[in-house]
């Protein structure tokens, strides 16, 4: 079935439930900490629901005729002693769930970062970094906050709610409990119905400030082409624009987050006012005393100031939890292309490579590649030319399997790719591209990359044999140089040269040479020719090649037009029958006597 890509899952098709239960697993990895956490906070809210207890002692001991007054030691170091209590296993509990915070947000972008590696090309070339990069972000700064405010103030607000409820229904006449669990379920009823409300605003702002990073970001990048084209004023007012409909989200937000914080006051208001009433009525009753007023307030204020707290937690979570779902949806994006169980790692000193009847499209009403057929022996070298979208390089991208054909198989060594680990395939495979990018590091880092196990003399002598040693040397810093963004500090013809070094610290039985000096001037061009015809000796090598001269010794040469191989053979065998690859041939001679 052809592959559709898509975006992450829109945040309306996903709950919060379902993101819940995705971070669970790993938090779930350190439950020893997490049960230990949990009984410190028990713990803490058992001594914090106990101390109104010792101060409503205190004050019935201290209310009595002054003749009769003693200090109620007992109850003073009771109070003490709970109040210690509840300050002291509630930092034991935040102490030991700061590992499971931190440790659970690592694994997760660990998993996510390997998860965006496994996926398709195809997929990377469709995402924008900017909108992705700023989705991962928010995405694990969204976990903290969920774990934090869910373990150290949802739970226990709810956990002392309930004993405070049961502990008014013990002690008092049911209205006390009545009231208190009324209000607090007319409180929470009100939060749910207008955050729920408010979190299309926030999914909105979420949407809005990624397309705006992406749009930054894609600017930035392409800085050059910008000032090339004199449209600064044009990005920025794309820039622009995109924030003014951030604000007008932003704006909701906070006018419906007023409308919340004023609904919320009112309950809360009345709720407390109905509890002191009561206590009032009863101490005038005189089936209360002074104590139990102090005792119901202190309840009061143990109790309201958090779930005030709590309304404001509730509205972070759930914004935690839509900035989440993107990034959730990123690892539940499905992979294009995987390996197959039981899948073999290639392990070859050299390889053949042969295409065998290969049918391939990018998008299924388009078809790319029709029936390519060819071999490539055991250090031989084959060379692909032809027109701009004939499907060149389509045809490294398919032996790196960055696609699967539709038809047909591509064997290395006489086995089917697809039967075979996609690592060790491209460990097997070495390129150099048209148009080397650079990692914004030192030479040496770009050079090692091709084997980051290498020593350093390994490395020097790659360097070399690409003929770029001494280019580096004459640099201040040598080959701690740093190439900038994309390696942009460095010509052509010297990423080329890295990239050669690189290849060839790498020493792949196959080598892929993807128009590699068609960007370069003639006399670079040749320069670098020689190099790459040393790393292509003894190697199996595939060139895809735009200028002729560079590719009369290859020991086959196809022509494609359209997706399909309309002619073959050597050099000499192709001139001498005079079809397309001749006119290619005295269509570029053409052009280079003139030049």
């Amino acid at each position: 079935m052809r592959y559709t890509p898509r975006g992450p899952a829109p945040a309306t098709s996903r709950s919060d439930l379902h993101a819940i239960k995705e971070l669970l697993p790993f938090v779930w990895q350190f439950k020893w900490r997490v049960l230990a956490a949990m009984a410190c906070l028990v713990a803490a809210k058992i001594a914090s629901v106990a101390l109104p207890f010792y101060l409503k002692d205190v004050v019935d001991r201290l209310s009595v005729p002054a003749t009769i007054l003693a200090l109620p030691v007992a109850a003073l170091l009771g109070y003490g002693f709970a109040r210690l209590a509840t300050s002291v296993f509630g930092e034991l509990r935040d102490a030991l769930f700061a590992r499971v915070t931190q440790g659970s947000i690592q694994r997760i972008a660990t998993r996510l970062f390997e998860h965006l590696f496994s996926l398709s090309l195809r997929f990377h070339m469709q995402r924008q970094t900017g909108g992705l990069s700023r989705d991962i972000e928010r995405g694990t700064k969204g976990i903290g906050f969920l774990l934090n405010f869910t373990v150290f103030n949802i739970l226990p607000t709810l956990l002392e709610i309930g004993m405070v409820a049961a502990v008014l229904l013990w002690r008092y006449d049911w209205p006390f409990a009545v009231v208190t669990l009324g209000t607090i379920a007319a409180y929470i009823a009100f939060t749910l119905a207008v955050t729920e409300k408010r979190m299309v605003y926030r999914r909105s702002m979420n949407d809005l400030d990624s397309k705006a990073n992406s749009k930054a970001i894609d600017a930035l990048l392409n800085y050059e082409t910008v000032k090339y084209f004199g449209n600064e004023g044009y990005e920025l007012d794309r820039y622009d624009k995109n924030l003014g409909r951030w604000v007008d989200s932003a704006i909701k937000n906070q006018v419906s987050l007023n409308f919340l914080n004023m609904g919320q006051g009112a309950i809360i208001t009345l709720g407390i006012t109905l509890l002191l009433w009561l206590s009032a009525d009863g101490v005038v009753a005189g089936t209360m005393s002074v104590g139990d007023v102090v005792l119901v307030s202190a309840y009061l204020t143990q109790l309201y100031a958090p779930l005030n707290f709590l309304g404001f937690v509730y509205r972070e979570i759930k914004h935690a939890l839509a900035d989440m779902e993107r990034m959730f949806g990123l690892m539940a994006q499905g992979q294009e292309v995987a390996d197959e169980p039981g899948a073999r790692k290639l392990k070859a000193a050299q390889a053949s490579v042969e295409f065998e009847n290969v049918d391939f499209s990018y998008e299924a009403n388009r078809r790319i590649l029709f029936g390519v057929n060819f071999t490539i022996p055991v250090g031989g070298t084959l060379a692909v030319v032809g027109s701009s979208g004939a499907g060149k390089s389509t045809l490294s991208r398919l032996l790196f399997r960055f696609y699967d054909v539709d038809a047909g198989a591509i064997k290395v060594n006489g086995i089917d790719i697809r039967h075979l680990t996609q690592a060790s395939l491209r460990q097997h495979i070495g390129i150099v591209p048209q148009d080397t990018v650079l990692f914004n590091d030192s030479i040496l880092y770009n050079i090692a990359y091709g084997n980051p196990l290498a020593s350093h003399e390994e490395i020097v002598q790659a360097a070399k044999a690409a003929s770029i040693h001494d280019f580096i040397m004459g640099l201040p810093e040598g080959y701690q140089t740093q190439v900038g963004e994309r390696g942009l500090k460095l010509s052509g013809g010297e990423k080329q040269r890295v990239a050669i070094a690189r290849t060839l610290l790498k020493d792949p039985p196959i080598l892929v040479l993807d128009e590699a000096t068609s960007a370069l001037d003639t006399r670079t061009e040749r320069a670098i020719q020689e190099q790459l015809s040393q790393i292509a000796r003894n190697r199996t090598t595939l060139i895809i090649a735009h200028r002729l001269s560079t590719i009369v010794d290859a020991d086959e040469i196809l022509v494609l037009e359209q997706g399909r191989v309309v002619e073959r053979g050597t050099h000499r065998e192709l001139i001498a029958h005079g079809g397309r690859y001749m006119q290619m041939w005295a269509l570029q001679q053409s052009a280079a006597d003139t030049d």
